[in-house]
């Protein structure tokens, strides 16, 4: 945003730039800048998003068994049902009647998501680091997420390039290798990335179907852990034994094993849906600097209408829509996790306001036309004043670890 304010030209030169040259494309799109962060660097960051929700439904996870799961996938439908809703209601509030109506209406999709990343760092700080709320955002921040990636590839298709469902049977494809492999009990996940997930981007890019998504397809193929104790649980929760010969701690499921070989194996090495995440992980951590480099650079002159919508959506459309469909989980007689009330539930819907990442990448493909693309993009970069609303809230109503 400071440079983009200070200089916009060059902004936006660095973002065009074409790195192999003007000639150089990729089944016909130009190999910009832009294109190497949003199109192939953000297939990572969905694989990884894609790996927790898998990760959430496996045995031990968030989603597993799916009864416990059914209030903040409530809270999840009111956090998309909300600001959907919300938006659809100030488009019209400040442009019906106008030609531009149609036009503002279509980013509807831009404050459906939360940040998973941002809203677990936050709920952590907000509440105390082992408070059931944080995992029951981070369940809604997951199943939201899910919902987006559905959103962005049905709702927001590249127009230059008309659909063509046929080339999706090599998506089709990728996920036969996928499971072949798993079959085979393909241990490296570098060759389901490569093979499957090349074929999928390939047929996604060629159907004209957002082919950051190629990922979300194949990682759930990846064989996971023989164990697993939910999302972004600390390995200080794995039940340690020891060595019949030692004092090394180790995982259970290594103690599980039949052989001392094979005990060895599990104990060096990650299934490889662990391995994905750890290898890749920080990469996409510190990529998303470049990712919100390449699309938060908006002048504040871009602050409009469409700013504003998008805003008050994230903000008060997913505290109200999150709060209000919860509570109706709770008189339908799926209670909130135990140690969480309603202040706590109002916090956690202040927190999923924060829709920064998949905002601004929704905000893309939405809009064509910056009058309304870069409005929109503020309105998802100020989003993160979710933290602070949420920071202030929470210390008024005492919903920290050891606060009465």
């Amino acid at each position: 945003m400071v440079f983009a304010n200070i200089d916009i030209h060059a902004y936006e030169g660095m973002v065009d730039f074409h790195i192999f040259g003007d000639s150089t494309k990729i089944f016909g799109k130009a190999v910009t800048v832009h294109f190497l962060v949003n199109e192939i660097f953000m297939v990572f960051f969905f694989g990884i998003a894609t790996k927790e929700i898998t990760e959430s439904v496996l045995p031990g996870g968030a989603l597993n068994p799916v009864r416990k799961a059914i209030n903040p996938l409530m809270g999840t439908l009111g956090g998309v049902f909300g600001p959907a809703g919300l938006f659809f209601l100030l488009a019209w509030i400040f442009y019906g009647g106008g030609d531009d109506l149609s036009i503002v209406a279509n980013g509807w999709g831009i404050p459906t998501a939360t940040d998973i990343a941002l809203a677990w760092l936050v709920a952590r700080i907000v509440f105390g680091h082992s408070h059931p709320a944080v995992n029951f955002l981070l369940l809604l921040a997951v199943a939201d997420d899910a919902i987006g990636l559905g959103i962005i590839a049905v709702f927001y298709p590249d127009p230059e390039h008309p659909v063509a469902p046929s080339w999706l049977l090599l998506v089709v494809a990728g996920m036969a290798v996928a499971y072949v492999m798993r079959r085979f009990q393909v241990m490296h996940w570098p060759v389901y990335i490569l093979i499957a997930g090349g074929l999928s981007w390939v047929g996604l890019v060629k159907s004209s179907i957002e082919p950051a998504l190629a990922l979300v397809v194949i990682v759930p193929f990846l064989p996971g852990p023989r164990t697993t104790h939910g999302l972004f649980e600390e390995d200080e929760h794995e039940l340690e034994h020891t060595h019949p010969g030692g004092s090394e701690a180790v995982p259970a499921q290594v103690v599980a094993a039949k052989t001392p070989e094979e005990a060895m194996e599990l104990h060096h090495q990650h299934a490889p849906l662990d391995a994905f995440e750890h290898h890749l992980k920080l990469p996409v951590d510190f990529g998303l600097f470049f990712f919100a480099f390449m699309n938060a650079g908006v002048a504040f002159a871009s602050i409009t209408q469409v700013t504003f919508i998008v805003l008050t959506s994230l903000i008060v459309g997913k505290m109200v829509g999150i709060t209000l469909f919860s509570w109706v989980g709770v008189w339908l007689g799926f209670p909130l996790p135990e140690g969480m009330g309603v202040k706590h539930l109002f916090v956690a819907a202040i927190v999923a306001g924060l829709g920064l990442t998949v905002a601004l990448f929704v905000a893309g493909k939405a809009y064509e036309d910056p009058a309304f693309q870069d409005p929109a993009k503020m309105g998802a970069v100020l989003s993160a004043g979710a933290a602070v609303i949420a920071f202030i809230v929470g210390r008024m109503l005492k919903v920290k670890d050891g606060k009465d």
